[in-house]
């Protein structure tokens, strides 16, 4: 293959961001979001049955979280990137659209833990036990929720001629088409860093390198989950630096570089202080009567 014909390679993007249903839109964002809490749910279960628990507490719990976190994710958004609602011109009303995209991690997981924390304590399981369960099946979900902005043709990095360079077109969010250029082809923005694809593939490496760690080495209650947040926000960290589409700076960096930036430092402390305590698990399951110790040394094959 020639220079040439290399320099002309490049990641598409769909042209296509929805599909109607009968009276139904449906979202590929929200399919992928869906496909990651599937994922993630399933992981998790398996992890937390490895520490004593049952596939139900598991579902108790993530009854609760689930919906929080979507809440918090879609708060974060909307506080953080409120120009794009209610500046002049825009729709106020567009900050309940949550199909259209625009969901913060960080405001997702915040509220996705007061959730699980409620969930935990209906359900007769450890706080700790259980997001240390959840840690890896978070970053999945994560990753897999990332194609969803493959879909909107939407977050991506700067201008490149990478080989794996992503091609952007320009989209109608009301209508999940893109808009064609005067010849009837899609309108191509330009090709640009797949930022997307470097979150998901980081995340996805990231909880395989946490299940072998904690497989390996019993890690101690909470510390699973504090070195989630390090893994995650370090990936983080280096694409919003890469990232190109419009956001609130404080200093010259991107508000969620710096958010990214404490989180990881937290993380580290977090992670410290927590992983030399007793592993936490749940207690013997006897009928319906859960009776658990939290801190205690799990009998299970970590996950």
């Amino acid at each position: 293959m020639n220079a040439a014909a290399a320099i002309e390679l490049f990641f598409p993007s769909p042209t296509v961001s929805a599909f109607q249903l009968g009276p139904l839109t449906i979202r590929f964002y929200a399919l992928a979001i869906l496909a990651g809490i599937v994922v993630g749910v399933w992981l998790t279960a398996r992890r937390l049955r490895a520490r004593g628990g049952t596939t139900s507490q598991t579902l108790d719990i993530v009854a609760w979280a689930v919906p929080f976190g979507i809440v918090g994710g879609r708060l974060y958004h909307v506080i953080t990137d409120n120009q794009l609602y209610f500046a002049p011109g825009k729709d106020p009303w567009g900050a309940l659209r949550i199909w259209e995209g625009g969901l913060g991690i960080w405001g997702a997981v915040a509220l996705g833990l007061v959730g699980a924390l409620i969930g935990a304590r209906r359900a007769g399981v450890p706080f700790t036990a259980f997001v240390d369960a959840a840690a890896p099946g978070l970053l999945i979900a994560q990753g897999l929720g990332r194609w969803g902005n493959w879909f909107n043709n939407e977050l991506y990095g700067g201008p490149t001629d990478l080989p794996w360079k992503l091609q952007i077109h320009a989209m109608n969010q009301a209508t999940g088409q893109a808009l064609t250029a005067p010849d009837g082809t899609p309108d191509i923005i330009g090709y640009f860093q797949p930022t997307f694809l470097y979150e998901s593939l980081w995340c996805l490496a990231a909880a395989a390198l946490l299940m072998f760690l904690d497989r390996k080495f019993s890690l101690g209650a909470g510390s699973v989950f504090a070195l989630y947040i390090t893994l995650y926000t370090a990936g983080r960290f280096v694409f919003e630096l890469i990232r190109s589409d419009y956001a609130n700076t404080i200093l010259g960096l991107r508000v969620n570089t710096w958010v990214a930036a404490l989180l990881f430092i937290a993380g580290l402390v977090l992670f410290q202080i927590r992983r030399r305590r007793p592993r936490s698990a749940v207690g013997q399951v006897h009928g319906s009567t859960t009776r658990h110790t939290p801190d205690i040394q799990s009998k299970g094959t970590p996950l």
